[in-house]
C-alpha cells in the first residue's frame, strides 16, 4: 500500500461528508480486514523463519525501539487536525505500525527464547506457568470488559465506540496494558529467562507506556472529549486504585 493511498484514506476519514458515513464504515472495515490479514501473515513468517543471531537480535531490540518514532509521528499527524474522523484513521495506521514494532519482536522473543544466553532465573518453571494462566485469564477478562462496556476490541481490530469506565476500567485506565505486561513477565518466569524479563522491563514496557501516554490518551481525548478528561482525572493511569464513590 503506497503512501499516497494511505494519505488518501486518512483524508477520507477526516474530511468526508457526514452523508458518506456508511461508505466510510465499509471502507474502514475493509481496510482493517486487509491490514489484519497482512499482520497475521507477518506473524506467521516471524514465528516460522530461521534467522541469524544478529538479525534476530535486531528485530527483538531494534523493532521495539522503532515504537518511539512511530508514536511521535502519529501524534504529530493527529495534532495537525484533531477531528474524530482523522483520529480513527490515524489510529488505525498507528496500530498497524505498532503491530510490527511490538508484535513481531514479541513473536521472535517467544519463539527463540531458548537460544538466549544469559542468567537462568532460579524459580521453578511451574510457578511461571501458573502465573501465565492467571495473567492470561486476566487479560481475556479485560478484553471481555472492553467488548461489553466499550463496544471495542484490542488494537486496530475495532476501536471502542463508547468510553469504557466500568468494572476493571473503574480501577485503572489501562487494565489491558497492566494485564499484558503481567502476562509477559509471567512468560519470562516460566522460561526461567532473566534476559527475557529484562527485555520486557527495560525495553518493551517503556515503549508501550510511551505509546499510551503520548498517543493513546490524546486520541481518546479527541474522540470522547470532556467525558474522557473527567474519567482521566479520577482514575489512575496504570496501577489500580479503589474507585471513588
Amino acid at each position: 500500500m503506497s503512501a499516497r493511498v494511505v494519505y488518501s484514506l486518512i483524508c477520507l476519514g477526516g474530511f468526508a461528508n457526514p452523508k458518506d458515513s456508511d461508505m466510510r464504515q465499509v471502507i474502514e472495515f475493509l481496510v482493517r480486514v486487509a491490514l489484519l490479514a497482512f499482520i497475521c501473515f507477518i506473524f506467521w513468517w516471524a514465528s516460522d523463519t530461521p534467522l541469524s543471531t544478529g538479525m534476530n537480535l535486531s528485530i527483538i531490540v531494534g523493532g521495539v525501539l522503532l515504537t518511539f518514532p512511530v508514536v511521535w509521528l502519529g501524534r504529530q499527524i493527529l495534532d495537525k487536525q484533531p477531528t474524530i474522523g482523522r483520529a480513527v484513521w490515524v489510529t488505525t495506521f498507528v496500530h498497524f505500525g505498532l503491530s510490527f514494532t511490538f508484535g513481531v519482536p514479541f513473536v521472535r522473543a517467544i519463539t527463540t527464547h531458548q537460544d538466549w544466553s544469559g542468567w537462568v532465573l532460579p524459580v521453578p518453571s511451574v510457578i511461571g506457568l501458573v502465573l501465565v494462566i492467571i495473567t492470561g485469564a486476566a487479560f481475556l477478562l479485560v478484553v471481555v470488559n472492553l467488548a461489553l462496556k466499550g463496544f471495542g476490541a484490542p488494537s486496530f481490530i475495532a476501536l471502542s465506540r463508547k468510553l469504557a469506565v466500568d468494572w476493571l476500567y473503574a480501577w485503572t485506565r489501562n487494565p489491558m496494558v497492566l494485564a499484558g505486561l503481567a502476562f509477559f513477565l509471567s512468560l519470562g518466569i516460566w522460561f526461567q529467562s532473566v534476559l527475557f524479563l529484562l527485555w520486557v522491563l527495560i525495553l518493551f514496557a517503556p515503549a508501550l507506556l510511551f505509546f499510551v501516554k503520548v498517543y493513546e490518551e490524546r486520541e481518546l481525548e479527541i474522540r470522547f472529549g470532556a467525558s474522557y478528561l473527567e474519567y482521566r482525572s479520577r482514575t489512575p493511569m496504570l496501577f489500580p486504585r479503589r474507585p471513588k464513590r
